[in-house]
């Protein structure tokens, strides 16, 4: 009867101990324990530990009372576009800027797919606002950003993977090339030429935008475009002062071509009328290639058959959206 008793005892026990894995294996992971665990967040994993966001997203949400968050989830693919393969291409990135950009990915809250409707805006735990776009052959896009599935669930949350990183600045888009021009964004300073263009032909109200003014679709040249255009022109532009060079008329009519107002200011790459060709601020035509995996090409009439590729889409601006591009857009 003894021997009954302790063998009920342990059968009893190994139930309970069974039906406790059992029970914890139905137990969704956490937002980063999903990270962790798919190979296709791994860059996103190695983001968050980077931008110290990895304990937050592993645990509830103290501000929802469901403890929930909703992150848009960049795939390995979409960091890969902006040169972002491993852990130590992140260094390439001020932390604090990652921090901040991760955070522009979560949502404090629920926001399933049900809430995810074409022209709706949701606010990001960074601060500024998403755009939901739903192109005409179906696809869903946040900002410039494919949705690539939905409802993902986990323990304090949901996710929406993404194919393309989602970028805010959190300035209007004169600051938010001075901060990638005083190394604020990645350690190597970029936009410095364009910055010393802009001083040079007295057009920084024109990018810092009053309250209220209407959004702007800027399109910004790297540093080597600029370069390349001082090739072009038999002007060696070797560094950004040597912008001074050209008459202050010619780089002006430059610049203005690189900026789009009115119907198509403030525009991310899923909403530009892909194909068609539209009138910049300073008049002169600028036109658009197909919308493929994402992104335009563009291209101003002085460029002849000669296109600009968007190294950067979709930057968030305050006062509108900014593309980083290859080339400078020639009137």
């Amino acid at each position: 009867m003894k021997k009954y008793y302790q063998l009920s005892a342990a059968l009893a026990l190994s139930l309970l101990v069974l039906g406790g894995c059992a029970k914890n294996e139905k137990v969704d992971p956490s937002i980063t324990n999903i990270a962790v665990s798919n190979p296709d967040f791994q860059t996103l994993e190695d983001a968050a530990l980077r931008g110290d966001v990895a304990v937050l997203l592993g645990n509830k949400n103290p501000n929802d009372p469901q403890g929930n968050y909703t992150v848009f989830a960049p795939t390995n693919e979409a960091f890969a576009r902006l040169g972002l393969n491993t852990a130590q291409d992140l260094t390439a990135l001020q932390q604090p800027f990652l921090r901040n950009t991760l955070l522009y990915h979560v949502f404090s809250g629920s926001l399933p797919s049900s809430g995810l409707a074409s022209g709706t805006s949701s606010p990001s735990a960074l601060g500024p606002q998403r755009r939901i776009i739903r192109r005409a052959d179906g696809t869903l896009y946040v900002n410039g950003s494919k949705i690539l599935a939905t409802d993902v669930r986990a323990a304090n949350g949901l996710i929406h993977p993404i194919d393309k990183v989602l970028l805010a600045t959190g300035a209007d888009v004169l600051n938010s090339a001075l901060a990638l021009q005083s190394a604020k964004v990645f350690v190597k300073p970029e936009l410095t030429f364009l910055v010393e263009a802009v001083i040079y032909a007295n057009l920084t109200g024109a990018l810092t935008g009053s309250p209220g003014s209407a959004p702007l679709t800027v399109f910004a040249p790297t540093n080597q475009a600029f370069k390349d255009l001082g090739v072009l022109l038999g002007v060696p532009l070797n560094q950004p002062s040597d912008i001074r060079k050209l008459p202050v008329a010619t780089v002006t009519k430059v610049l203005l071509n690189h900026v789009v107002g009115g119907a198509q200011g403030g525009k991310f790459t899923s909403e530009l009328p892909n194909g068609s060709t539209v009138a910049s601020a300073g008049g002169d035509p600028v036109a658009f290639g197909a919308f493929n995996n994402g992104v335009l090409t563009v291209k101003g009439a002085g460029n002849g058959t000669a296109v600009a590729n968007m190294v950067i889409p979709d930057v968030q601006c305050t006062n509108g959206v900014v593309h980083v591009i290859d080339r400078v857009l020639l009137p």
